[in-house]
Order: C-alpha cells, then structure tokens, then sequence
C-alpha cells in the first residue's frame, strides 16, 4: 500500500509491510512502520521516519531529517542556497547501527556529517 501527499505542513503515514509513506510539501512528515517499507520527503525542513525492520527513511529537502530502528537505513540530502538558487551538495545513507546512530534519533546532514538534531 502507499500513502502520498504533497501539501504543505502534511503527513502520510503507512502501517502494511513492503509499503511507501511519501510526501513532497514543506514541513511535512512522512512516517512508514511496516517491514521493509520507506518513508520519503523531498520538501524543505521536513521528516522521514521509519519504525518496521529493513525500512529505509529518505530526506532530500533542505534542512530535513529522519530517524528509524535499529537495522534500518537513513537516506539523508544537504543543500546550500547560491545566491537565489539551491545546489545539491552531498547525499549520504547510513545505518541505524544502535550506537553510532541511534534508534528514534533524527539525524541531518549537515557541512557532509551526519549529525543528531536536537
């Protein structure tokens, strides 16, 4: 199952195994807790979360962040403004390892670190 949206300030949320939570507006939350399922956001300052086993959370607007359990990966984008334009800078996955990224943690992307957010 899928559920999208493209609104400002949205949610899509999805429970089924092997599904997609996907949402491409602006401070929008995107949340997946089935087994081997994903959770996307392409807009700025948004969230990706996903809580079912070999998930992936995918972040690619400005400033975005996302966070999973344990096992599951992190997909994250960072950008900087050019004058009136953006540029994509660097993009990076990672694992939810238990330790080095925690569980129930955001992380961004940020000068080409992962970094938790507070």
């Amino acid at each position: 199952s899928a559920a999208t949206n493209t609104g400002n300030r949205s949610a899509a949320t999805n429970t089924g195994d092997y599904s997609a939570a996907t949402n491409t507006g602006n401070r929008s939350a995107a949340t997946n807790t089935g087994y081997q399922s994903a959770a996307t956001n392409t807009g700025d300052y948004s969230a990706a979360t996903v809580e079912g086993q070999e998930s992936i959370a995918v972040s690619l607007g400005i400033e975005g962040k996302a966070r999973g359990k344990q096992g599951c990966w992190l997909v994250l984008a960072e950008w900087k403004y050019d004058g009136w334009n953006r540029k994509l800078i660097e993009v990076k996955s990672v694992k939810v390892d238990g330790k080095t990224i925690k569980e129930e943690v955001f992380y961004s992307l940020i000068n080409g670190e992962v970094v938790e957010v507070k």
